[in-house]
């Protein structure tokens, strides 16, 4: 009996498997509704199973249904949505057909993609099919996650758009079926696949939706392919639904969940999905937000990606006339008034935790418009447009810890970022107490980046990225930060930041130092005057001899050299000197490019770009506590004839004089008490 069985079981396996590959391998020639069918019955009978056929508008298909007719339901279907006018603004005009062509375009149509600026050519398979696994030249699954993403397939629908070349609607017609044939079965469980993946699942579903809707009156987009689409974006929805993670993830999942919902509500769950949505949506908001507009993370680029999807979640509860409550709108307008006033004079973001120096110029003019402040588009203009705030031109968010000073709101501004707040709930860098500084158009002093999460480039300067080594920070024993707090409980009290008219000051501390012996406790208090100069006061404390080591990373473009302990450029326009005060003996030295015996020196503007540039690293003995006083003078040309001095300290406070010009200026400079602080200034 087992002998028969056997070889039965064998032959019907091995049947299964035959037609399994041969629909595979044969997938470019399904494009009828009938090809589709004969290929994938039961697929195309689970789809029609996930609508509601009581739905109105869909009377023709139920009634095909009911009478197991697969093949008209189906064709029905795809004339209910051809006829249906409810999702108007998402249906393009089909462009008139050229022969036009877009060269980065057509890189494309050959299986090139440019993913976070590494170049790669997906290769194809056995089946035929893409790989949709493949991780790039470096062999990096970040890479194959964003590709999975499409977002290359929104740049070719645009470009067809405005070009009327039906070989890129041919494209996308061949490599959605490509995708869905080779994605299929569902796995319906949380994964961390390079097709399977919350936020990959996510962005598909919105760049499907706009496709779907932008081509249905396209002849070069087959009728198994639109059917296709409409039974995998269930599956999209259903992953969101239940596998979505917390954070700014959440606000990317939810707001795909909610596009399915309000864009295809002919789904039997699409009510229950975007009444979720709501829900986990608003209550993620008050878990990611802090009261002062800024996402948890608090990292830059996150911050915008948070911010991009609750307002597309707006969006869509509008088209669905879903109310929102009203903290939703006010805390869109505060994460934008946050970007708005940490902006620097360039049009630049900060660069904090993992971000990129991109340009939130038009981020902040989208609001401004959108939310009547022409406060803030003063700021992003330079002051070219909108009215003058009334309030800054330094700003600081005590539940972030983020401090801006600035001198003005003009192009040539000085700038500074000082981070005094938590560790971040996500893409945290160890980098508490790091100053960044601009002036004059031109970045001084900087983070050095977040470089690559993985991959070849992630496995040599992820750690340096992430560490204190990588920041304008001061290190002991040779050690830098551990990890220190997530959130914040509370905002940070006024006596840790004093902004007036003529200058600012801010304080905090960090005492979490990674495997060093005994305790050390940093401090670093900040002071600006107001269109001149900074001083920075870095007080160590400690209860035994340390070796310190600061260190300032210097933006590529500037020209650095030394003149004993002062370090300072010699660009043609736009200048800083950074000038220590004290008894230490410093003999500052140049890293640039270093990678052993660790790595020092490198910049990483954006994801996977990166280069060399200058750390300026001052290092010495103490014994005991001990006070570091530094002046950073910014200059629009040549610097300055400049003499300065410790007058005095005591364990609170240091008193700081400084004299250029026939001008002088005295700081009262407290470690840690704002109300202390001072200036008083004479010609």
């Amino acid at each position: 009996m087992l002998r028969i069985i056997k070889p039965l079981s064998l032959i019907i396996l091995f049947f299964c498997i035959t037609k399994q590959l041969t629909a595979q391998q044969n997938w470019t020639g399904i494009t009828s509704t009938e090809d589709l069918i004969r290929s994938y019955p039961e697929t195309m009978e689970n789809m029609l199973n996930q609508f509601n056929l009581d739905y109105s508008g869909l009377e023709k298909v139920k009634l095909a249904h009911s009478n197991g007719n697969i093949l008209e339901a189906c064709n029905e279907l795809l004339v209910y949505y051809k006829n249906k006018a409810m999702t108007s603004e998402l249906r393009t005009v089909i462009p008139t057909k050229t022969a036009r062509e877009v060269a980065t375009s057509d890189t494309i149509l050959t299986n090139v993609f440019v993913i976070q600026n590494v170049r790669g050519k997906v290769p194809y398979l056995v089946d035929g099919h893409r790989d949709w696994y493949y991780k790039g030249p470096n062999n990096d699954k970040e890479w194959a996650w964003l590709s999975n993403r499409h977002s290359q397939l929104s740049q070719i629908f645009n470009t067809y758009l405005e070009t009327g070349n039906p070989k890129y609607a041919q494209y996308m017609d061949l490599f959605l079926r490509d995708f869905i044939i080779k994605s299929m079965p569902y796995p319906a469980v949380k994964s961390g696949t390079s097709v399977w993946r919350g936020l990959e699942v996510a962005a598909r579903a919105k760049v499907w939706t706009k496709i779907f809707y932008g081509l249905l009156d396209s002849d070069n987009i087959s009728p198994a392919t639109h059917l296709l689409m409409l039974s995998s974006l269930p599956d999209h929805a259903h992953y969101n639904r239940n596998f979505h993670s917390s954070n700014n993830w959440l606000t990317m999942e939810i707001s795909a969940l909610a596009t399915v919902a309000a864009y295809f509500p002919e789904y039997k769950n699409s009510e229950e999905w975007l009444d979720y949505a709501i829900d986990s949506m608003v209550e993620s908001m008050k878990d990611q937000v802090y009261p002062d507009g800024v996402q948890t993370e608090l990292s830059s680029h996150y911050h915008n990606v948070s911010l991009n999807n609750f307002e597309l979640f707006k969006d869509i509860c509008n088209k669905a006339n879903k109310t929102l409550p009203d903290f939703y709108n006010g805390t869109i307008e505060a994460m934008y008034g946050y970007i708005s006033h940490m902006v620097r004079p360039s049009g630049f973001r900060l660069m904090n935790n993992d971000g990129d120096r991109g340009s939130d110029r038009n981020i902040i003019l989208k609001g401004a418009k959108k939310y009547h402040h022409p406060d803030w588009e003063y700021i992003a203009t330079n002051g070219q447009s909108g009215n003058k705030p009334v309030d800054g031109p330094s700003y600081f968010y005590p539940w972030a810890g983020h401090f801006v000073s600035r001198s003005g709101f003009d192009s040539e501004a000085h700038w500074s970022f000082f981070d005094m707040g938590p560790w971040g709930s996500g893409h945290q860098h160890n980098d508490k107490l790091h100053l960044s500084v601009s002036a004059y158009g031109k970045d001084f002093l900087v983070d050095s980046g977040r470089f690559a999460y993985t991959g070849e480039v992630a496995e040599k300067f992820r750690p340096y990225a992430k560490g204190s080594a990588g920041h304008n920070l001061i290190l002991i024993d040779g050690k830098g930060q551990t990890n220190g707090p997530t959130h914040a409980q509370e905002p940070l009290a006024d006596s840790h930041f004093k902004i007036t008219e003529g200058f600012d000051y801010a304080s905090n501390s960090f005492e979490q130092f990674l495997d060093i012996a005994g305790k050390a406790k940093h401090t670093r208090a900040i002071f600006y005057v107001r269109n001149q100069f900074w001083v920075v006061v870095d007080r160590v404390a400690t209860d035994r001899r340390r070796t310190i080591e600061a260190l300032w990373h210097w933006h590529p473009d500037n020209t650095v050299e030394k003149e004993r302990s002062i370090v300072k450029t010699s660009n043609e326009k736009g200048n800083l000197a950074i000038i220590p005060l004290g008894r230490q003996k410093f003999n500052p030295k140049f890293i640039k490019g270093q990678e052993n015996p660790e790595i020092q020196g490198w910049y990483s503007p954006e994801y996977n770009i990166y280069g060399p540039n200058i750390t300026s690293s001052y290092t010495t003995e103490i014994k005991t506590d001990a006070t570091f006083v530094w002046l950073l003078w910014p200059s629009e040309e040549e610097m300055p004839k400049i003499k300065a001095r410790i007058k005095s300290e005591n364990e609170q406070e240091i008193t700081v004089g400084v004299t250029s010009k026939g001008k002088k200026w005295q700081l009262t400079i407290p470690f840690n008490n704002s109300s202390k602080a001072k200036l008083s200034t004479t010609n």
